[in-house]
């Protein structure tokens, strides 16, 4: 079973009908899935906001960070990527909470699955180019 880190935009997907949910789904059990303790926060601010616009009841909203946190993922903590992360986020221009995604894949030297397609432009044709994938390609 092949390692990869998933970010924010994929775990959402699990729990969320948006485009790219089944591709997002289909990593789970066939993956070990890493990611840093900060998915756990993004994925709670995108479920906030669905709750603030009634797409989703404060019910529901419990309930999904109730199957997040129960999630075949290992966490880790932000705390040991965080130098790395911000280093590259100043080459690359990009956010540190991003970074620390593609921080964690490089130490861990496995790749990157996202589905935040300004992210993974962005790393196209760079030096990161191979540590990232688009949540819809096949992993091997």
């Amino acid at each position: 079973m092949s390692r990869v880190v998933v970010d924010a935009s994929v775990a959402a997907k699990w729990f969320l009908n948006e485009i790219h949910s089944p591709a997002a789904l289909r990593l789970v059990g066939g993956h070990d899935l890493l990611a840093p303790d900060l998915l756990l926060s993004e994925v709670a601010q995108v479920i906030w906001k669905r709750a603030r616009r009634r797409e989703l009841s404060v019910e529901q909203g419990v309930a999904i960070l109730r199957q997040l946190n129960a999630a075949p993922l290992t966490i880790h903590p932000s705390g040991l990527l965080i130098e790395v992360a911000f280093e590259i986020a100043l080459g690359l221009a990009r956010t540190v909470y991003d970074c620390l995604y593609l921080t964690l894949a490089i130490q861990q030297g496995c790749r990157l699955v996202t589905a935040d397609r300004t992210f993974h432009q962005a790393l196209q044709g760079g030096p990161f180019a191979s540590s990232v994938l688009w949540v819809e390609d096949r992993i091997a």
